[in-house]
C-alpha cells in the first residue's frame, strides 16, 4: 500500500506506483488529500492545523472484481463538536463578501468541520451510510486511519478518451425545488471553471456540458448537477489530469486558486479526508474518483466530519449555516451520535452502540 504525506510530487508518486503494480485483473483504491492544494498556494499565510493524522495520497491494489463487503459491525459515537461557533462562520462569509466587494474573488467554499469520540468498527459506518447510495461506498483504510464516504458528486471520471465531471451546486431539503438566482449564478461559476480545467488537458474545442444544472435528489437532499466533459489529448497521464483539475472547482470556489488562499486564512483547521477524491483507477488507465463530500475520517479515536458550501456576493450567514446543515443531518441521523449545540440538527438517537446485527454482503 501507498502512502504519502508530503504534497510536492506526490501526484507523479502516484502514477509511478500505479504503473508499476497495476495489470490486467487489477485496479486500485485511491484517495486524494485536499491538503494537495498547499502547492498551489501563493499567500504566504501559514495553513490551518490538520484535525486528524491522514496521508496525502493513498492506494491500494486488490482484484478487480473483489466483493464489497459492508458489514453490520458495531460502533459508538459520543457528542459531536464544532471546531466553529455560528457567530464565527457567520463572521468568515461576512470577510468572503468583503473580498468579493475588493474583486479579489467571486466564490468560496467555506467548510465547517464537526468531530466526536469514537469507539469500534469504521466499517459499521459504511454500512449505516449504504442507504444514501453513495458513488464510492468502499471503506478506505490505512495504517491507523479509516476514510467512510457517502459522496454523491463525481469528481473526475476517464473512459478511453473521454473526460468528464458532475459538479454540484445548489442544495435544498429533500422533496423542496431549487429556482432561486443566486444557486444559479454559483452553479454557472462552477460550471465554466471546470470547463476551463478541463481545456487544459483536452483537445481544443471539445469541451461541452451535455447537462446544465438537473435537479437531482442525493444522499438525503435536494441538489442541482451539471456534467461537464471533453476529449483527452493523447499522451496526458493521470499526474497531468489531476494537476489540471485538483482539488475539484465545486470546493474551492472561483477563481480557484485565489479561492484557496481565502479558504487557508479562514477556515480554523484543515480539511482532512474532506474535499478531497477517492474512487478507483483501473489498469487501462480509465478512473473514476468522487470528491469526498459528505465524508467521514477516523482516527486516534475520533471521527470527523466537514460540511459547507459556496459563499457567494448575496450569500446570507445564517442561510450559509442552515445550508451547511441541510447536507449534515441525513448523515447524523444515519450513524448517529449526540447533538452539537444551538444550530444543532435533529438528534438522532443517542450515542449508543449502532450498526450490530447480520453481515451484508454486496457485488
Amino acid at each position: 500500500m501507498l502512502e504519502l504525506y508530503e504534497p510536492e510530487g506526490a501526484l507523479e508518486a502516484l502514477e509511478r506506483y500505479l504503473t508499476a503494480e497495476l495489470r490486467a485483473g487489477l485496479v486500485a483504491d485511491v484517495y486524494l488529500g485536499y491538503g494537495l492544494s498547499e502547492t498551489l498556494r501563493r499567500e504566504p499565510w501559514p495553513s490551518p492545523p490538520e484535525p486528524c493524522p491522514l496521508p496525502l495520497v493513498a492506494a491500494r491494489i486488490r482484484p478487480e472484481h473483489e466483493r464489497i463487503r459492508v458489514v453490520q459491525a458495531p460502533f459508538r459515537i459520543g457528542e459531536w463538536e464544532q471546531t466553529w461557533a455560528a457567530e464565527d462562520y457567520g463572521g468568515a462569509v461576512d470577510e468572503v463578501r468583503a473580498a468579493i466587494a475588493r474583486g479579489d474573488v467571486y466564490q468560496v467554499n467555506l467548510v465547517q468541520h464537526l468531530s466526536a469520540s469514537f469507539e469500534g468498527d469504521p466499517a459499521g459506518v459504511a454500512a449505516a451510510l449504504a442507504p444514501l447510495a453513495p458513488l464510492q461506498p468502499r471503506p478506505f483504510a490505512g495504517n491507523g486511519w479509516a476514510i467512510v464516504s457517502a459522496s454523491p458528486e463525481l469528481f473526475l471520471a476517464r473512459r478511453g478518451g473521454r473526460l468528464w465531471t458532475m459538479p454540484i451546486k445548489g442544495t435544498r431539503p429533500i422533496g423542496e425545488d431549487i429556482e432561486d438566482a443566486k444557486d444559479a449564478a454559483e452553479h454557472v461559476m462552477i460550471v465554466d471553471l471546470e470547463r476551463n480545467d478541463l481545456s487544459r488537458v483536452c483537445d481544443v474545442g471539445s469541451i461541452r456540458w451535455p447537462e446544465l444544472m438537473v435537479q437531482q435528489e442525493l444522499a438525503g437532499v435536494t441538489h442541482l448537477v451539471s456534467t461537464v466533459e471533453g476529449r483527452l489529448r493523447a499522451g496526458v497521464g493521470l499526474a497531468e489530469i489531476l494537476r489540471a483539475t485538483f482539488p475539484g472547482g465545486s470546493i474551492t470556489g472561483a477563481p480557484k486558486i485565489a479561492a484557496i488562499d481565502h479558504i487557508a486564512r479562514l477556515e480554523p483547521v484543515g480539511r482532512g479526508a474532506a474535499m478531497g477524491a477517492l474512487g478507483i483507477v483501473h489498469a487501462n488507465g480509465d478512473f473514476e474518483l468522487a470528491l469526498t463530500i459528505r465524508t467521514f475520517a477516523v482516527a486516534a479515536g475520533r471521527i470527523h466530519l466537514w460540511a459547507g458550501g459556496g459563499i457567494v456576493w448575496d450569500s446570507e450567514p445564517e442561510a450559509e449555516i442552515e445550508e451547511s446543515w441541510v447536507k449534515a443531518r441525513p448523515l447524523l441521523a444515519a450513524v448517529g451520535g449526540g447533538g452539537v449545540g444551538s444550530t444543532e440538527p435533529p438528534r438522532s438517537g443517542g450515542a449508543g452502540f449502532a450498526g450490530a446485527g447480520a453481515e451484508n454482503v454486496r457485488a
